[in-house]
Protein backbone atom coordinates (compact mmCIF):
# COMPACT_ATOMS: atom_id res chain seq x y z
CA UNK A 1 0.00 0.00 0.00
CA UNK A 2 1.82 3.33 -0.91
CA UNK A 3 1.58 6.09 1.65
CA UNK A 4 -0.45 9.28 1.39
CA UNK A 5 2.02 12.30 -0.01
CA UNK A 6 0.63 14.67 2.62
CA UNK A 7 1.55 12.20 5.56
CA UNK A 8 5.29 12.75 4.50
CA UNK A 9 6.29 15.95 5.69
CA UNK A 10 10.21 17.00 5.11
CA UNK A 11 12.54 18.03 7.74
CA UNK A 12 12.55 21.39 9.19
CA UNK A 13 15.62 23.74 7.90
CA UNK A 14 18.69 24.18 9.90
CA UNK A 15 18.85 21.51 12.38
CA UNK A 16 15.30 22.26 13.86
CA UNK A 17 13.92 18.89 14.01
CA UNK A 18 13.68 19.49 18.30
CA UNK A 19 11.04 22.32 17.86
CA UNK A 20 9.27 21.07 14.80
CA UNK A 21 8.66 18.06 17.05
CA UNK A 22 7.24 20.14 19.88
CA UNK A 23 5.21 22.08 16.97
CA UNK A 24 3.33 18.80 16.52
CA UNK A 25 2.98 17.66 19.94
CA UNK A 26 1.42 21.25 20.83
CA UNK A 27 -1.01 20.87 17.52
CA UNK A 28 -2.42 17.17 18.58
CA UNK A 29 -1.96 17.59 22.65
CA UNK A 30 -5.58 18.28 23.80
CA UNK A 31 -4.98 19.91 26.37
CA UNK A 32 -1.86 22.10 25.77
CA UNK A 33 -2.60 25.84 26.06
CA UNK A 34 -4.55 27.09 22.85
CA UNK A 35 -1.56 30.00 22.37
CA UNK A 36 1.99 29.13 21.29
CA UNK A 37 4.22 31.67 20.84
CA UNK A 38 7.55 31.54 19.32
CA UNK A 39 10.43 33.91 19.98
CA UNK A 40 14.13 34.36 19.13
CA UNK A 41 16.44 37.63 17.58
CA UNK A 42 16.27 38.90 14.69
CA UNK A 43 18.08 36.11 12.14
CA UNK A 44 17.15 32.82 14.53
CA UNK A 45 15.13 31.30 11.93
CA UNK A 46 10.97 31.64 13.50
CA UNK A 47 9.95 32.80 9.85
CA UNK A 48 11.44 29.75 8.37
CA UNK A 49 10.69 26.82 10.69
CA UNK A 50 6.99 28.71 11.12
CA UNK A 51 6.87 28.54 6.60
CA UNK A 52 7.50 24.73 6.68
CA UNK A 53 4.75 24.30 9.60
CA UNK A 54 2.24 26.23 7.09
CA UNK A 55 4.02 24.48 3.96
CA UNK A 56 3.21 21.04 5.21
CA UNK A 57 -0.18 21.78 7.43
CA UNK A 58 -2.08 23.36 4.49
CA UNK A 59 -1.75 20.48 2.29
CA UNK A 60 -4.93 19.15 1.26
CA UNK A 61 -5.18 15.78 2.63
CA UNK A 62 -2.94 16.66 5.67
CA UNK A 63 -4.18 14.82 9.12
CA UNK A 64 -6.94 16.56 11.29
CA UNK A 65 -3.98 16.88 14.43
CA UNK A 66 -1.64 18.67 12.16
CA UNK A 67 -3.73 20.80 9.75
CA UNK A 68 -3.25 24.58 9.61
CA UNK A 69 -6.91 26.14 8.39
CA UNK A 70 -5.79 29.84 8.29
CA UNK A 71 -2.42 31.84 8.50
CA UNK A 72 -1.45 35.67 7.90
CA UNK A 73 2.05 37.09 7.36
CA UNK A 74 1.82 40.17 9.77
CA UNK A 75 4.38 42.68 8.55
CA UNK A 76 2.39 45.49 7.93
CA UNK A 77 -0.79 44.29 8.51
CA UNK A 78 -3.57 45.63 11.03
CA UNK A 79 -6.24 43.64 13.18
CA UNK A 80 -8.93 44.37 10.14
CA UNK A 81 -7.04 43.25 7.37
CA UNK A 82 -5.79 40.19 9.31
CA UNK A 83 -9.90 39.49 10.57
CA UNK A 84 -10.38 39.96 6.33
CA UNK A 85 -7.47 37.75 5.44
CA UNK A 86 -8.29 34.97 7.68
CA UNK A 87 -12.31 35.63 6.73
CA UNK A 88 -11.26 35.06 3.72
CA UNK A 89 -9.80 31.33 4.22
CA UNK A 90 -12.26 30.54 6.77
CA UNK A 91 -14.72 31.19 4.72
CA UNK A 92 -16.28 33.92 7.24
CA UNK A 93 -17.20 37.13 5.99
CA UNK A 94 -15.95 39.04 8.58
CA UNK A 95 -15.94 43.20 8.45
CA UNK A 96 -13.97 43.44 11.73
CA UNK A 97 -11.89 41.54 14.54
CA UNK A 98 -15.20 40.84 16.45
CA UNK A 99 -17.04 40.05 13.43
CA UNK A 100 -14.31 36.71 12.90
CA UNK A 101 -14.91 36.12 16.79
CA UNK A 102 -18.40 35.90 16.60
CA UNK A 103 -18.23 33.44 13.67
CA UNK A 104 -15.51 31.08 15.26
CA UNK A 105 -17.20 31.05 18.51
CA UNK A 106 -20.55 30.20 16.93
CA UNK A 107 -18.39 27.00 14.63
CA UNK A 108 -17.28 24.64 17.24
CA UNK A 109 -14.95 22.84 14.32
CA UNK A 110 -11.18 22.94 15.31
CA UNK A 111 -9.15 25.68 13.72
CA UNK A 112 -5.69 26.07 13.73
CA UNK A 113 -3.82 29.85 13.01
CA UNK A 114 -0.79 30.99 12.45
CA UNK A 115 0.34 34.28 12.65
CA UNK A 116 3.85 34.97 11.60
CA UNK A 117 6.28 38.51 11.95
CA UNK A 118 3.87 40.31 14.97
CA UNK A 119 6.70 42.64 15.44
CA UNK A 120 6.74 43.91 11.80
CA UNK A 121 2.48 44.79 12.01
CA UNK A 122 1.57 47.97 11.22
CA UNK A 123 -0.23 47.78 14.73
CA UNK A 124 1.18 45.08 16.73
CA UNK A 125 -0.90 46.07 19.99
CA UNK A 126 -4.30 45.46 18.29
CA UNK A 127 -3.14 41.94 16.80
CA UNK A 128 -1.30 40.60 19.77
CA UNK A 129 -5.21 41.62 21.30
CA UNK A 130 -6.57 39.65 18.50
CA UNK A 131 -4.52 36.54 18.74
CA UNK A 132 -5.01 36.53 22.57
CA UNK A 133 -9.05 36.60 22.15
CA UNK A 134 -8.78 33.86 19.40
CA UNK A 135 -6.64 31.61 21.47
CA UNK A 136 -9.34 32.11 24.48
CA UNK A 137 -11.78 30.11 21.70
CA UNK A 138 -11.09 26.38 23.72
CA UNK A 139 -11.36 24.83 20.12
CA UNK A 140 -8.71 27.56 18.34
CA UNK A 141 -5.24 27.10 18.37
CA UNK A 142 -2.76 30.01 17.82
CA UNK A 143 0.70 30.23 16.59
CA UNK A 144 2.43 33.41 16.85
CA UNK A 145 5.70 34.35 15.36
CA UNK A 146 7.19 37.47 17.37
CA UNK A 147 10.87 38.60 17.87
CA UNK A 148 12.53 38.23 21.84
CA UNK A 149 12.76 41.37 23.79
CA UNK A 150 9.90 43.08 22.54
CA UNK A 151 6.85 44.43 24.50
CA UNK A 152 4.84 42.33 21.89
CA UNK A 153 6.50 39.14 22.79
CA UNK A 154 5.74 40.06 26.74
CA UNK A 155 2.30 41.08 26.27
CA UNK A 156 1.75 37.50 24.26
CA UNK A 157 3.45 35.41 27.09
CA UNK A 158 2.31 37.13 30.04
CA UNK A 159 -0.35 34.43 30.67
CA UNK A 160 -0.98 30.64 30.16
CA UNK A 161 0.96 29.63 26.72
CA UNK A 162 3.38 27.31 24.99
CA UNK A 163 6.38 29.18 24.22
CA UNK A 164 9.43 28.40 22.42
CA UNK A 165 12.33 30.94 22.37
CA UNK A 166 14.33 29.27 19.25
CA UNK A 167 17.78 31.59 20.50
CA UNK A 168 17.92 28.22 23.59
CA UNK A 169 20.09 25.59 22.28
CA UNK A 170 17.69 22.84 22.92
CA UNK A 171 15.60 23.48 19.74
CA UNK A 172 18.22 22.84 17.84
CA UNK A 173 20.04 19.56 16.68
CA UNK A 174 23.95 21.12 15.92
CA UNK A 175 24.98 18.26 13.94
CA UNK A 176 21.81 18.60 11.51
CA UNK A 177 22.29 22.02 11.37
CA UNK A 178 26.14 21.77 10.61
CA UNK A 179 25.28 19.43 7.64
CA UNK A 180 22.45 21.70 6.29
CA UNK A 181 24.22 25.11 6.42
CA UNK A 182 27.04 22.78 4.62
CA UNK A 183 24.49 22.08 1.88
CA UNK A 184 22.99 25.34 2.09
CA UNK A 185 25.56 28.24 1.60
CA UNK A 186 24.67 31.57 2.49
CA UNK A 187 23.46 33.51 -0.94
CA UNK A 188 23.96 37.61 -1.72
CA UNK A 189 21.48 40.12 0.84
CA UNK A 190 18.54 40.73 -0.02
CA UNK A 191 18.02 43.65 -2.60
CA UNK A 192 16.53 46.80 -0.87
CA UNK A 193 12.56 46.78 -1.29
CA UNK A 194 10.47 48.63 -3.77
CA UNK A 195 9.37 52.30 -2.55
CA UNK A 196 5.50 51.97 -1.52
CA UNK A 197 3.17 52.63 -4.22
CA UNK A 198 1.60 56.20 -4.32
CA UNK A 199 -1.90 56.65 -4.55
CA UNK A 200 -4.66 59.71 -3.51
CA UNK A 201 -7.08 58.76 -0.67
CA UNK A 202 -9.43 61.21 -2.23
CA UNK A 203 -9.20 60.07 -5.71
CA UNK A 204 -11.80 57.32 -6.18
CA UNK A 205 -9.58 56.11 -9.47
CA UNK A 206 -6.56 56.13 -7.96
CA UNK A 207 -7.42 53.98 -4.62
CA UNK A 208 -9.44 51.78 -7.30
CA UNK A 209 -6.49 50.65 -9.02
CA UNK A 210 -4.30 50.72 -6.13
CA UNK A 211 -3.00 47.64 -4.08
CA UNK A 212 -6.07 47.18 -1.89
CA UNK A 213 -4.08 46.39 1.18
CA UNK A 214 -1.94 49.49 0.93
CA UNK A 215 -4.99 51.37 0.78
CA UNK A 216 -6.47 49.98 3.99
CA UNK A 217 -3.83 50.25 5.62
CA UNK A 218 -3.37 54.14 4.82
CA UNK A 219 -7.20 54.59 5.52
CA UNK A 220 -6.69 52.93 9.05
CA UNK A 221 -4.07 55.52 9.32
CA UNK A 222 -5.81 58.59 7.97
CA UNK A 223 -7.97 60.49 10.45
CA UNK A 224 -9.86 62.26 7.64
CA UNK A 225 -13.08 61.34 6.01
CA UNK A 226 -11.59 61.63 2.04
CA UNK A 227 -15.36 62.98 0.82
CA UNK A 228 -16.89 59.70 2.34
CA UNK A 229 -14.52 56.78 0.54
CA UNK A 230 -12.38 55.81 3.98
CA UNK A 231 -15.62 55.20 5.79
CA UNK A 232 -17.46 53.21 2.46
CA UNK A 233 -13.78 51.63 2.09
CA UNK A 234 -13.71 50.12 5.66
CA UNK A 235 -17.33 49.08 5.67
CA UNK A 236 -16.74 46.74 2.42
CA UNK A 237 -12.57 46.16 2.76
CA UNK A 238 -13.91 42.48 2.98
CA UNK A 239 -14.08 42.58 -0.59
CA UNK A 240 -12.74 45.36 -2.13
CA UNK A 241 -9.18 43.32 -1.03
CA UNK A 242 -9.66 40.65 -3.34
CA UNK A 243 -8.62 40.42 -6.61
CA UNK A 244 -10.85 42.07 -9.05
CA UNK A 245 -10.51 44.33 -11.66
CA UNK A 246 -10.71 48.00 -10.49
CA UNK A 247 -14.07 48.34 -12.43
CA UNK A 248 -15.62 45.62 -9.93
CA UNK A 249 -13.96 47.23 -6.85
CA UNK A 250 -15.51 50.68 -7.71
CA UNK A 251 -18.91 48.78 -8.34
CA UNK A 252 -18.69 47.78 -4.01
CA UNK A 253 -17.35 50.95 -3.09
CA UNK A 254 -20.21 52.74 -4.30
CA UNK A 255 -22.43 50.38 -3.57
CA UNK A 256 -20.59 50.84 0.44
CA UNK A 257 -20.84 54.88 -0.45
CA UNK A 258 -22.89 57.10 2.17
CA UNK A 259 -25.14 59.56 1.50
CA UNK A 260 -23.11 61.99 3.20
CA UNK A 261 -19.86 62.61 1.53
CA UNK A 262 -18.68 64.35 -1.60
CA UNK A 263 -21.98 64.42 -3.39
CA UNK A 264 -19.60 64.08 -7.13
CA UNK A 265 -18.29 60.86 -5.63
CA UNK A 266 -21.77 58.37 -6.75
CA UNK A 267 -21.12 59.85 -10.29
CA UNK A 268 -17.01 59.15 -10.58
CA UNK A 269 -17.44 55.95 -9.21
CA UNK A 270 -20.48 54.63 -11.55
CA UNK A 271 -18.59 56.25 -14.20
CA UNK A 272 -15.10 53.81 -12.61
CA UNK A 273 -18.19 50.78 -13.03
CA UNK A 274 -19.30 50.76 -16.63
CA UNK A 275 -17.53 47.73 -17.25
CA UNK A 276 -18.83 45.92 -13.85
CA UNK A 277 -20.84 43.01 -13.98
CA UNK A 278 -23.75 44.64 -12.93
CA UNK A 279 -25.45 48.40 -12.62
CA UNK A 280 -26.18 49.75 -8.45
CA UNK A 281 -29.54 51.09 -9.24
CA UNK A 282 -29.89 52.41 -5.48
CA UNK A 283 -28.38 51.47 -2.17
CA UNK A 284 -28.95 52.72 1.53
CA UNK A 285 -26.53 52.32 4.16
CA UNK A 286 -25.87 52.80 7.43
CA UNK A 287 -26.69 55.70 8.57
CA UNK A 288 -27.98 57.44 5.88
CA UNK A 289 -30.77 60.15 5.83
CA UNK A 290 -31.94 60.93 1.89
CA UNK A 291 -34.31 58.40 2.34
CA UNK A 292 -32.98 56.95 5.58
CA UNK A 293 -31.45 53.36 5.97
CA UNK A 294 -34.41 51.02 6.71
CA UNK A 295 -31.62 49.61 9.13
CA UNK A 296 -30.00 45.88 9.39
CA UNK A 297 -31.85 43.59 7.10
CA UNK A 298 -32.72 40.68 8.12
CA UNK A 299 -35.18 39.08 5.95
CA UNK A 300 -36.93 40.74 2.35
CA UNK A 301 -39.63 39.89 0.15
CA UNK A 302 -40.90 41.51 -3.04
CA UNK A 303 -44.64 42.61 -2.85
CA UNK A 304 -47.47 41.41 -5.22
CA UNK A 305 -50.80 42.25 -5.39
CA UNK A 306 -51.63 45.01 -3.38
CA UNK A 307 -48.19 45.19 -2.31
CA UNK A 308 -46.53 45.36 -6.04
CA UNK A 309 -44.18 47.46 -6.59
CA UNK A 310 -43.20 47.31 -2.88
CA UNK A 311 -40.33 45.55 -0.64
CA UNK A 312 -41.35 44.21 2.77
CA UNK A 313 -37.78 44.35 5.16
CA UNK A 314 -37.70 43.10 8.69
CA UNK A 315 -34.84 43.96 10.80
CA UNK A 316 -33.28 42.51 13.74
CA UNK A 317 -35.18 43.68 16.65
CA UNK A 318 -38.25 42.02 14.33
CA UNK A 319 -39.65 45.51 13.04
CA UNK A 320 -41.45 45.01 9.26
CA UNK A 321 -40.94 48.04 7.19
CA UNK A 322 -42.92 48.28 3.51
CA UNK A 323 -40.66 50.15 1.03
CA UNK A 324 -41.04 51.41 -2.17
CA UNK A 325 -39.07 49.09 -4.65
CA UNK A 326 -38.17 52.05 -6.55
CA UNK A 327 -36.64 54.44 -4.37
CA UNK A 328 -36.33 52.59 -1.33
CA UNK A 329 -38.34 55.38 0.49
CA UNK A 330 -40.63 54.07 3.57
CA UNK A 331 -44.13 53.48 2.63
CA UNK A 332 -45.86 51.44 6.18
CA UNK A 333 -44.83 49.67 8.78
CA UNK A 334 -46.67 46.84 9.98
CA UNK A 335 -48.24 47.38 13.51
CA UNK A 336 -46.39 44.73 15.55
CA UNK A 337 -43.28 43.50 15.72
CA UNK A 338 -41.86 39.81 15.76
CA UNK A 339 -38.52 39.67 17.90
CA UNK A 340 -35.96 37.79 15.93
CA UNK A 341 -37.37 37.65 12.77
CA UNK A 342 -35.94 34.94 10.90
CA UNK A 343 -38.05 34.42 7.07
CA UNK A 344 -40.80 36.23 5.52
CA UNK A 345 -43.50 35.67 2.90
CA UNK A 346 -45.95 37.62 0.63
CA UNK A 347 -48.84 36.10 -0.06
CA UNK A 348 -50.19 37.75 -2.43
CA UNK A 349 -53.56 39.49 -1.00
CA UNK A 350 -51.57 42.15 1.59
CA UNK A 351 -50.79 39.16 4.07
CA UNK A 352 -47.26 39.13 5.43
CA UNK A 353 -46.32 35.84 7.33
CA UNK A 354 -43.21 36.15 9.79
CA UNK A 355 -41.10 32.97 11.29
CA UNK A 356 -39.35 34.16 15.07
CA UNK A 357 -37.02 32.91 16.59
CA UNK A 358 -38.72 30.58 18.25
CA UNK A 359 -40.19 29.01 14.93
CA UNK A 360 -43.71 30.73 15.20
CA UNK A 361 -45.46 31.61 12.26
CA UNK A 362 -47.62 35.22 12.61
CA UNK A 363 -49.49 37.10 9.93
CA UNK A 364 -50.17 40.65 9.70
CA UNK A 365 -52.23 42.51 6.87
CA UNK A 366 -49.89 45.04 5.30
CA UNK A 367 -52.13 45.98 2.36
CA UNK A 368 -56.00 45.79 2.00
CA UNK A 369 -56.94 43.72 -1.57
CA UNK A 370 -59.85 44.43 -3.25
CA UNK A 371 -62.40 42.42 -1.88
CA UNK A 372 -65.44 40.70 -3.92
CA UNK A 373 -68.20 42.87 -5.19
CA UNK A 374 -71.90 42.59 -5.91
CA UNK A 375 -73.70 38.45 -6.24
CA UNK A 376 -70.04 37.39 -5.43
CA UNK A 377 -69.45 39.16 -2.48
CA UNK A 378 -73.20 38.03 -0.89
CA UNK A 379 -71.87 34.78 -2.03
CA UNK A 380 -68.69 34.65 -0.49
CA UNK A 381 -69.12 34.83 3.33
CA UNK A 382 -66.54 32.13 4.26
CA UNK A 383 -62.68 32.58 4.57
CA UNK A 384 -60.67 32.80 1.40
CA UNK A 385 -58.19 30.64 -0.39
CA UNK A 386 -55.46 32.19 1.43
CA UNK A 387 -56.63 33.10 4.60
CA UNK A 388 -57.52 28.99 5.09
CA UNK A 389 -53.84 28.23 3.71
CA UNK A 390 -52.70 30.34 6.87
CA UNK A 391 -54.60 29.04 9.22
CA UNK A 392 -53.65 25.32 8.31
CA UNK A 393 -50.06 26.61 8.35
CA UNK A 394 -50.05 27.93 11.95
CA UNK A 395 -52.16 25.07 13.26
CA UNK A 396 -49.65 22.60 11.44
CA UNK A 397 -46.34 24.85 13.03
CA UNK A 398 -48.24 24.27 16.14
CA UNK A 399 -48.30 20.67 16.10
CA UNK A 400 -45.01 19.58 14.93
CA UNK A 401 -42.04 18.67 17.23
CA UNK A 402 -39.63 20.53 15.07
CA UNK A 403 -38.13 24.00 15.08
CA UNK A 404 -39.24 25.60 12.00
CA UNK A 405 -36.53 28.05 10.23
CA UNK A 406 -37.19 29.07 7.02
CA UNK A 407 -40.44 30.10 5.24
CA UNK A 408 -41.89 30.89 1.80
CA UNK A 409 -45.08 30.46 0.34
CA UNK A 410 -47.95 32.57 -1.90
CA UNK A 411 -51.07 31.83 -2.64
CA UNK A 412 -52.73 28.89 -1.84
CA UNK A 413 -49.17 27.25 0.08
CA UNK A 414 -47.02 28.00 3.20
CA UNK A 415 -43.19 26.20 2.55
CA UNK A 416 -42.09 25.95 5.70
CA UNK A 417 -37.92 24.52 6.50
CA UNK A 418 -37.35 22.99 9.72
CA UNK A 419 -34.02 22.59 12.30
CA UNK A 420 -33.24 18.87 10.99
CA UNK A 421 -33.49 19.40 7.20
CA UNK A 422 -36.80 18.55 6.38
CA UNK A 423 -39.18 20.91 4.43
CA UNK A 424 -42.80 21.58 4.85
CA UNK A 425 -45.01 22.61 2.19
CA UNK A 426 -48.79 22.75 3.22
CA UNK A 427 -52.01 23.85 1.61
CA UNK A 428 -55.64 24.18 3.29
CA UNK A 429 -57.30 20.68 3.01
CA UNK A 430 -54.65 19.14 1.84
CA UNK A 431 -52.02 16.72 3.52
CA UNK A 432 -48.50 18.60 3.94
CA UNK A 433 -45.80 16.94 1.76
CA UNK A 434 -42.10 16.84 3.23
CA UNK A 435 -39.16 15.84 2.34
CA UNK A 436 -35.93 15.66 4.08
CA UNK A 437 -33.21 18.21 2.03
CA UNK A 438 -30.48 18.99 3.97
CA UNK A 439 -28.38 17.67 6.89
CA UNK A 440 -29.15 20.41 9.63
CA UNK A 441 -31.00 23.16 9.71
CA UNK A 442 -32.73 24.34 6.67
CA UNK A 443 -31.76 28.26 6.22
CA UNK A 444 -33.59 29.20 3.13
CA UNK A 445 -36.15 28.61 1.07
CA UNK A 446 -37.61 30.23 -2.63
CA UNK A 447 -40.53 29.27 -4.89
CA UNK A 448 -41.51 30.29 -8.44
CA UNK A 449 -44.73 28.49 -10.66
CA UNK A 450 -42.36 27.24 -13.46
CA UNK A 451 -44.46 27.02 -16.69
CA UNK A 452 -45.34 23.72 -18.22
CA UNK A 453 -47.01 24.27 -21.24
CA UNK A 454 -48.71 26.89 -23.44
CA UNK A 455 -51.68 26.91 -22.02
CA UNK A 456 -50.20 28.83 -18.79
CA UNK A 457 -50.21 25.67 -16.39
CA UNK A 458 -47.24 25.65 -13.79
CA UNK A 459 -46.32 23.61 -11.39
CA UNK A 460 -44.56 24.67 -7.65
CA UNK A 461 -40.61 24.21 -7.87
CA UNK A 462 -38.48 25.26 -4.63
CA UNK A 463 -34.88 26.14 -4.09
CA UNK A 464 -33.68 25.55 -0.23
CA UNK A 465 -30.62 26.01 0.91
CA UNK A 466 -28.97 24.52 4.22
CA UNK A 467 -26.60 24.93 7.22
CA UNK A 468 -24.76 21.86 5.46
CA UNK A 469 -23.28 24.20 2.57
CA UNK A 470 -25.89 23.32 -0.35
CA UNK A 471 -28.73 24.51 -2.19
CA UNK A 472 -31.29 21.93 -3.36
CA UNK A 473 -34.25 21.83 -5.77
CA UNK A 474 -37.50 20.28 -5.53
CA UNK A 475 -40.96 19.80 -7.08
CA UNK A 476 -43.25 18.59 -4.36
CA UNK A 477 -45.37 16.56 -7.02
CA UNK A 478 -41.97 14.35 -7.76
CA UNK A 479 -38.93 13.47 -5.94
CA UNK A 480 -36.03 15.81 -5.14
CA UNK A 481 -32.95 16.52 -7.37
CA UNK A 482 -30.49 13.50 -6.35
CA UNK A 483 -27.89 16.06 -6.73
CA UNK A 484 -27.55 19.54 -4.74
CA UNK A 485 -27.62 22.25 -7.50
CA UNK A 486 -24.92 24.27 -5.90
CA UNK A 487 -22.87 23.38 -3.21
CA UNK A 488 -19.57 24.99 -1.25
CA UNK A 489 -18.03 24.68 2.08
CA UNK A 490 -20.31 26.96 4.04
CA UNK A 491 -23.58 27.49 4.74
CA UNK A 492 -26.60 29.61 2.64
CA UNK A 493 -27.99 32.16 4.34
CA UNK A 494 -30.54 32.96 1.27
CA UNK A 495 -32.17 32.19 -1.69
CA UNK A 496 -34.33 33.83 -4.49
CA UNK A 497 -35.62 32.32 -7.71
CA UNK A 498 -37.59 34.15 -10.41
CA UNK A 499 -39.07 33.03 -13.86
CA UNK A 500 -37.65 35.83 -16.38
CA UNK A 501 -36.98 36.78 -19.61
CA UNK A 502 -33.71 35.16 -19.22
CA UNK A 503 -35.35 31.96 -17.94
CA UNK A 504 -35.61 30.61 -14.44
CA UNK A 505 -32.62 32.37 -12.51
CA UNK A 506 -31.72 32.14 -8.66
CA UNK A 507 -29.96 33.65 -6.96
CA UNK A 508 -27.59 32.59 -3.31
CA UNK A 509 -26.04 34.37 -0.61
CA UNK A 510 -23.33 32.68 1.09
CA UNK A 511 -22.25 33.31 4.63
CA UNK A 512 -18.93 33.70 3.65
CA UNK A 513 -20.09 36.95 1.83
CA UNK A 514 -20.23 35.90 -1.70
CA UNK A 515 -23.23 36.14 -3.44
CA UNK A 516 -24.34 34.46 -7.05
CA UNK A 517 -26.76 34.97 -9.48
CA UNK A 518 -26.96 32.32 -11.97
CA UNK A 519 -29.16 32.14 -15.14
CA UNK A 520 -30.10 28.20 -14.77
CA UNK A 521 -31.39 27.52 -18.55
CA UNK A 522 -27.36 28.32 -19.72
CA UNK A 523 -24.71 28.30 -16.40
CA UNK A 524 -24.45 31.93 -17.31
CA UNK A 525 -22.82 32.95 -13.88
CA UNK A 526 -22.56 36.73 -11.78
CA UNK A 527 -21.27 37.33 -8.40
CA UNK A 528 -20.93 40.14 -6.09
CA UNK A 529 -19.75 40.66 -2.85
CA UNK A 530 -20.79 43.38 -0.77
CA UNK A 531 -17.93 43.06 1.91
CA UNK A 532 -20.56 41.58 4.80
CA UNK A 533 -22.46 39.07 4.40
CA UNK A 534 -25.59 38.93 2.77
CA UNK A 535 -28.81 37.91 5.14
CA UNK A 536 -31.87 38.26 2.47
CA UNK A 537 -32.31 38.30 -1.28
CA UNK A 538 -35.66 38.90 -3.27
CA UNK A 539 -36.09 39.25 -7.33
CA UNK A 540 -38.47 42.67 -8.43
CA UNK A 541 -40.79 42.29 -10.78
CA UNK A 542 -38.16 43.20 -13.65
CA UNK A 543 -35.68 41.08 -12.42
CA UNK A 544 -33.54 43.22 -10.48
CA UNK A 545 -31.87 41.61 -7.55
CA UNK A 546 -32.37 43.67 -3.51
CA UNK A 547 -29.13 42.17 -1.49
CA UNK A 548 -29.83 42.93 2.34
CA UNK A 549 -27.39 43.00 4.73
CA UNK A 550 -26.67 44.13 8.27
CA UNK A 551 -24.96 47.45 6.50
CA UNK A 552 -27.05 47.87 3.51
CA UNK A 553 -30.00 47.46 1.40
CA UNK A 554 -28.73 47.01 -2.05
CA UNK A 555 -30.99 46.96 -5.57
CA UNK A 556 -28.44 45.44 -8.61
CA UNK A 557 -29.50 45.22 -12.54
CA UNK A 558 -27.07 42.91 -14.61
CA UNK A 559 -25.72 44.59 -17.16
Amino acid sequence: MTADPAARWSRPAAGREPAAAALLSWLRDPHAPGLAVITGAEGSGKSRLLAWLIGHGTRPGTPVERRVHGFVPLPGQTATTAAWMLGEQLSIAARSPGDLLAALDADRRRTVVALPGLHSADQPGSLVELALDLASLEHVRVLVEVRSGTEWARALTAGPCARMDLDEPRWTDEARRESWDAAHPAGPAAQDAEPEEAFDLDDPASVCAADPWSVTTAYERSGESHGGLRAAWLRAGASLTREQPPAERALVLLAALGDAGDPRLPAALDSLARDASWTLVWHRVRGDVTPPWPGPVRSLVAGTGPLAGQLVVADHQGSVRVLDAESARSTGRLPHSAPGARAMAEHGDGTVGVLDEHGLLHTQRAAESPGPKGLAALLDDGPSERSGVLEAAQEYARRQRVTFTALTGAGDRVVLGDAAGTVHVVTAGGEPRTSALHRGRVTAVAETALPVSAAGDTVLLLYTGGADGTVRAWAPHTDPMPEPVAARDCAVNAVAVATAGAGLVLAIAWADGLIEHRVLDDDRLRTFRPGSQANALAFTADGDLVVGTDEALVRLRGR
